[in-house]
């Protein structure tokens, strides 16, 4: 009962701030939204705590047959174990704070009450997909994600930016979900069921069994891995299919913390975890999945070292920290994953709606070259953001630090040539994640303000319904790496996430933790230490020194600033081929075939009118001898047709 609570209260508040809207007050509209998501993190809570405490054992809460055609036959249902309870605490707390953060900053917006529907069933979406208990369930909640990031991305529409953005996303990710769809479709055809418990008892049977492809014999678990992990991509943001995610600021800064934090992004790591049973029998898809997750780890956080828009800062350290979690399902340690996932909710939320305290206070300034001196008018927001930035950078004992280590100590202890190449990517990660989030910092509230004089008078913090939130998490961020390490990833790990969470090798990762060099231990730490150092250097002692750096190395600089040149590479590998292939369709197909063949017809049809108007000439010689001629011919046809 407490989990139908919490997954449906998101759906009634959205559903009713979208029917009582037109007939009460907006407060009341936005009232219900917020209320019913105050009442799902409470049922959140009160489930970790029976589950936990009373030692509740997993089952599933059926809400009714779903599809029933043939021999499929998906029920709809929630599943309540460890994993998924663990995820709904985390969803339903912290959208929770989000929705009340949102009631100050989205108050002067007109369509306030569309922003909170919205955002509730984008919780709603989410939760569907934690709690499924199959995987055509979990496709309802990831479309449904999808659908709603669509609509709150370009919540603005009379913004071509935000509609661009908007569509930008829907698109990149139906990229990941055709291979997701695919997979599932495999999975169906491989274990003749969509459920989970089914699936996961019939991966040993379908270890020997192959697909014959282009010549080849596949084995089946590594192909069906591969597609999940693809679809995972495009909802996480992972190398490749990332592009989309930075031009998701353009929503309202509530839902980047939403879309970063708790919900969408963190779907793709979710699944993974979720089919461990599966995925960890296929080594191929483990190596790629390690090397992707490093990839993106450390690619991103260069990006991260020159952006200048505060948002996107924060953004491209997500897909870095999506990174890290993609890392420890590749290297077998999925606790791990999920208990950095958990860490990153609060301090990635914090990080959002701190900056959006900056841009509230500043009329909507984003670019950081244009801050500078706010520690003095924000405090509550400075100080609660350094929670967030040195959550983010790792450093003990912020929460970063306990659950980003964790992973990389399990990739070193791999020992396997991916894993090593994780190891190094994310270090170098950790280091330039420190560098950015303390450049950021230091440009938004020291040194000496860029900010006009007129707009510095009006600067001022954000009223307590929006700096509430903003300390709540900043305590989450604190606090949550040393609570809840001992439970998630110490010595009871096992005890705690019981059979939700499959681990290769009998979880032998977990055990290598602790049992690493110390200067593999400590050398993340010591990177990430050197890059706020190196951050303190630049922006504070020699704050010159960036400019001449820019100019020493002009091409290096403008390709990290031009982001790899992913978006030109795809607009003229991808977007211009499918311009000009639709232009010659439209020009082919569409004026030439489908509105040519009937207007070239009545063109015929009238010339010919015309033409036989012209024999209407009254004289009756002349229709004498038409006559005539007709006849002869008709004559001449019946003679030679006998």
């Amino acid at each position: 009962m407490l989990l139908a609570i919490a997954v449906l209260a998101p759906l009634a508040g959205g559903l009713l701030a979208g029917l009582l809207r037109p007939f009460t007050s907006r407060a009341v509209a936005v009232g219900a939204s917020v209320a019913s998501l105050i009442v799902a993190a409470l049922a959140g809570i009160a489930l970790l705590v029976r589950h936990l405490v009373l030692h509740v054992p997993d089952h599933l809460v059926m809400l009714g047959t779903w599809i029933d055609v043939a021999r499929f036959t998906p029920h709809w249902a929630l599943r309540e174990d460890t994993l998924s309870l663990v995820m709904v605490g985390m969803v339903t707390v912290v959208s929770a704070i989000i929705h009340v953060y949102s009631i100050g900053y989205m108050a002067h917006d007109r369509t306030e009450p569309r922003f909170f529907v919205y955002i509730s069933l984008f919780t709603f979406a989410m939760l569907m997909l934690v709690t499924a208990n199959n995987l055509i369930q979990l496709f309802f909640g990831w479309e449904g994600v999808g659908l709603m990031s669509y609509l709150l991305i370009g919540y603005w529409y009379d913004r071509a930016s935000a509609n661009v953005a908007a569509i930008k996303a829907f698109i990149v990710n139906r990229v990941g979900d055709l291979f997701f769809a695919i997979g599932v479709v495999l999975t169906w055809l491989t274990f003749h069921s969509v459920s989970f418990d089914v699936i996961f008892a019939g991966v040993p049977a379908a270890i020997p069994q192959t697909y014959h492809l282009f010549g080849s014999d596949l084995p089946v678990l590594e192909v069906i891995s591969i597609l999940l992990f693809i679809g995972a991509m495009g909802k996480s943001a992972q190398l490749f299919l990332h592009t989309w995610l930075p031009d998701a600021m353009e929503g309202p800064t509530p839902i980047s913390a939403l879309i970063h934090a708790a919900t969408m992004v963190t779907a793709g790591v979710f699944l993974m975890v979720r089919m461990t049973p599966l995925i960890d029998h296929a080594p191929v898809a483990l190596e790629v999945i390690t090397v992707i997750g490093g990839t993106t780890a450390f690619f991103t956080a260069t990006i991260g070292c020159v952006q200048n828009d505060i948002k996107r800062i924060i953004a491209y350290s997500t897909c870095s920290q999506l990174g890290y979690m993609f890392l420890a399902v590749g290297v077998g340690v999925g606790p791990a994953a999920i208990f950095h996932l958990i860490n990153h909710a609060f301090f990635k939320a914090l990080l959002f709606l701190g900056a959006g305290s900056v841009i509230h206070a500043l009329s909507d300034e984003q670019d950081v070259r244009k801050m500078g001196g706010l520690w003095r008018k924000l405090p509550v927001t400075y100080v609660t953001m350094w929670f967030g930035a040195l959550a983010l950078a790792a450093i003990p004992p912020f929460s970063g630090f306990f659950s980003k280590d964790a992973i990389l100590a399990a990739a070193f202890a791999n020992h396997s040539r991916t894993a090593m190449f994780g190891w190094v990517a994310g270090s170098l990660g950790a280091g330039l994640t420190a560098f950015y989030i303390v450049r950021l910092m230091l440009m938004v509230f020291h040194g000496k303000s860029r900010i006009q004089a007129d707009a510095m008078a009006h600067v001022h913090e954000s009223p307590a319904v929006m700096l509430g939130p903003l300390i709540v998490l900043a305590f989450g961020a604190l606090t949550s790496g040393f609570l809840l390490a001992p439970i998630l990833i110490g010595k009871h790990y096992a005890a705690f996430w019981g059979s939700s969470i499959a681990l290769p090798y009998h979880g032998a990762m977990m055990h290598r933790l602790d049992n690493i060099p110390v200067w593999g231990a400590e050398l993340p730490l010591l990177l990430a230490i050197s890059g706020i150092g190196i951050a303190y250097w630049f922006y504070e002692i020699a704050p010159a020194m960036p400019a001449r750096l820019a100019k020493a190395v002009p091409g290096l600089y403008q390709f990290v600033l031009n982001k790899w040149y992913f978006d030109e590479a795809y607009d003229v590998l991808f977007v211009r081929p499918a311009w000009q292939l639709a232009r010659l369709i439209w020009r082919v197909g569409d004026d030439e075939v489908i509105d040519g063949v009937p207007t070239g017809l009545a063109r015929l049809t009238g010339a010919a009118s015309g033409q036989a108007s012209r024999l209407q000439s009254g004289s009756i010689a002349i229709y004498g001898f038409v006559m005539l001629i007709g006849l002869m011919v008709l004559v001449t046809v019946f003679l030679l047709a006998r």
